[in-house]
């Protein structure tokens, strides 16, 4: 009975372990994808003041709808470039959380 409840702990301990590890995983991550929403949210915030100041100061109609036109299209490339990035950090995030549970997994077949 002895050799059966230590076997129950050394389960127990390898589990809190694997979910310790899984944990620490995904706060690093979580961490990581906060700071690139963070960045992108700053540079758009920057962007979309400087465009506007620029609007302010043009003379045409014309020099208005291009500045306009630009920096819809930087835009809409920076949101793209930055959900792809960001869509590969949750990926890996997915990926690298789920690593310690595998060889849990494998003990158990």
């Amino acid at each position: 009975m002895v050799k059966n409840f230590e076997d129950l702990q050394q389960v127990g301990k390898e589990n809190v372990e694997t979910a310790m590890k899984s944990a620490e995983t995904l706060s690093k991550g979580a961490q990581a994808i906060a700071v690139e929403v963070a960045d992108y949210s700053k540079k758009a915030f920057e962007d979309g003041t400087a465009t506007l100041e620029k609007l302010f100061g043009v003379k045409s109609l014309e020099k208005a709808i291009e500045l306009q036109s630009e920096y819809a299209k930087s835009s809409y490339e920076g949101f793209v470039a930055k959900a792809t990035k960001i869509g590969e950090l949750y990926t890996d995030l997915a990926k690298e959380s789920y690593k310690p549970f595998e060889a849990m997994l494998a003990k158990a077949k």
